[in-house]
C-alpha cells in the first residue's frame, strides 16, 4: 500500500479506513468480526484509521482493537497504527466554549483510544456566525503542547476560516474535506491554500456512499427517503452536480475507462481524486475485509491525463455544487443541513 509522510516523521497510508461504519448507522455491528476485520486492513498496509468523538462507540471499539493487537505490534508483525479522531464541539456550546471543554473532550477520546497521546485531531466548527473557531484552535494547539496531541487538523472549514486559522499560528498538517467526481468544491481555493501552506487534504464521499459503482451504470436512481443519512447527503450531491442525466454520463466515462484498464468505477473514483494536486490520502468507508481486494486494485494503475480530462471536463461542465468547502451543508434550514446532526457530543451534561 502507498504511503506518504503527512508531516516530518509521521507516515500514513494513502487509502484511510473510514470507521464511522462502525457506529451502528449502517447496519447492525459484530464487535468481533469488526476487530478481526481491522486487523486484516493493518495486515494489508491499511494502517490508518478515522475516527470521531460523535461517532458512537467507534473509538471505543478501535481502542479495543489497539489493545488486543498491542503485542502483534511490539513484535513487528503489524505495522504501528495511526488514529485520526475529530472534535467537533456541540452546536448548542460554540458560543460559550472554553479551553477546559476543549480538554475534557481531547482527555475523553484519549480514554476511549487508550492512548497516551492522539495522532491527529480534526478540529471542526458548526457556525462561522458564532465567533471562537480560532482560539478553539489555539487551544488545541496548547494542548498539543502538553503532549496530549501530536498533530491537529481541520475539517470541513473553508478557505477564508482556514487562512485565519493559519494566520494564528496553529500547525494545521491536514484538512478533511469532502471531494470527490461529483464535488470539486475543494478546487476553488482550498487546493491551492493546501499546496501553498504545506498541508495535506484527506477526502471523503469519494464514492458517495456507494453511488459511485458499476451497478448504477444505466440505471434510474433511488428518489425519495434514503437507507440512512449519509446516502441522503450523497444523493443532494448528484441533484446538486445536475442530476440524473449529468451523473449518467459521469458514471459512462468512469465505465469506459475502468474497462481499459480492467478493474471498476470505484477504482477510477478513487483514482482521479488520489492524483489529484494537494491530496494526500482518500478516506474510504470499507465496512468489512470483503473490501479489501477492490481496495487493493487501486494502487497498480495510474490515470492517463487524457482519462483525467475527461473527467475533468464533465466537473466543470457540471451545475454544482456550488460554492465553497461544505458551504451548502452550512445552511441549517436547507436539504443539506437539514439532514445534520449538531449536538452528538453532550458537552452541555459533561459541564455538570
Amino acid at each position: 500500500m502507498e504511503r506518504m509522510e503527512l508531516a516530518p516523521g509521521y507516515s500514513i497510508s494513502r487509502i484511510i479506513k473510514g470507521n464511522w461504519h462502525l457506529a451502528g448507522g449502517h447496519g447492525r455491528v459484530d464487535e468481533g468480526r469488526a476487530l478481526e476485520d481491522m486487523r486484516d486492513f493493518v495486515v494489508a498496509g491499511i494502517t490508518t484509521f478515522d475516527c470521531a468523538d460523535i461517532y458512537t462507540g467507534v473509538e471505543e471499539l478501535t481502542g479495543k482493537f489497539l489493545r488486543r493487537e498491542r503485542d502483534a505490534f511490539r513484535s513487528g508483525n503489524l505495522e504501528q497504527v495511526q488514529l485520526h479522531t475529530k472534535y467537533v464541539p456541540d452546536y448548542e456550546v460554540l458560543s460559550s466554549l472554553t479551553r477546559r471543554d476543549t480538554e475534557v473532550i481531547i482527555d475523553r477520546s484519549l480514554r476511549r483510544l487508550g492512548v497516551e497521546r492522539l495522532d491527529l485531531v480534526q478540529f471542526s466548527w458548526w457556525d462561522y456566525r458564532i465567533p471562537g473557531y480560532v482560539e478553539t484552535a489555539v487551544h488545541l494547539q496548547e494542548l498539543q503542547q502538553k503532549g496530549k496531541i501530536r498533530h491537529i487538523g481541520a475539517t470541513n472549514f473553508d478557505t477564508l476560516r482556514m487562512q485565519e486559522i493559519l494566520a494564528a499560528g496553529v500547525p494545521i498538517i491536514a484538512h478533511q474535506v469532502q471531494y470527490s467526481v461529483l464535488d470539486h468544491r475543494p478546487e476553488r481555493g482550498m487546493q491551492q491554500l493546501a499546496l501553498d501552506c504545506g498541508f495535506s487534504l484527506l477526502c471523503y464521499g469519494v464514492l458517495a456512499g456507494g453511488f459511485l459503482g458499476s451497478r448504477l451504470a444505466g440505471l434510474p436512481l433511488p428518489f425519495g427517503e434514503q437507507e440512512n443519512r449519509s446516502l441522503t447527503k450523497y444523493r443532494l450531491i448528484i441533484e446538486e452536480f445536475g442530476g440524473e442525466k449529468a451523473f449518467q454520463s459521469l458514471l459512462l466515462c468512469l465505465l469506459e475507462i475502468a474497462k481499459r484498464h480492467g478493474i471498476g468505477i470505484p477504482e477510477v473514483a478513487a483514482r482521479y481524486i488520489l492524483q489529484k494536486p494537494g491530496v494526500g490520502a482518500i478516506i474510504l468507508g470499507a465496512p468489512n475485509r470483503n473490501h479489501l481486494e477492490a481496495m487493493a486494485s487501486i494502487w497498480p494503475f495510474q490515470l492517463h491525463s487524457e482519462e483525467m480530462e475527461a473527467i475533468h471536463q464533465l466537473a466543470s461542465a457540471a451545475a454544482g455544487p456550488a460554492g465553497d468547502v461544505y458551504a451548502l451543508e452550512r445552511d441549517k434550514d436547507g436539504p443539506h443541513g437539514s439532514i445534520m446532526r449538531y449536538n452528538l457530543n453532550g458537552q452541555a451534561a459533561l459541564r455538570l
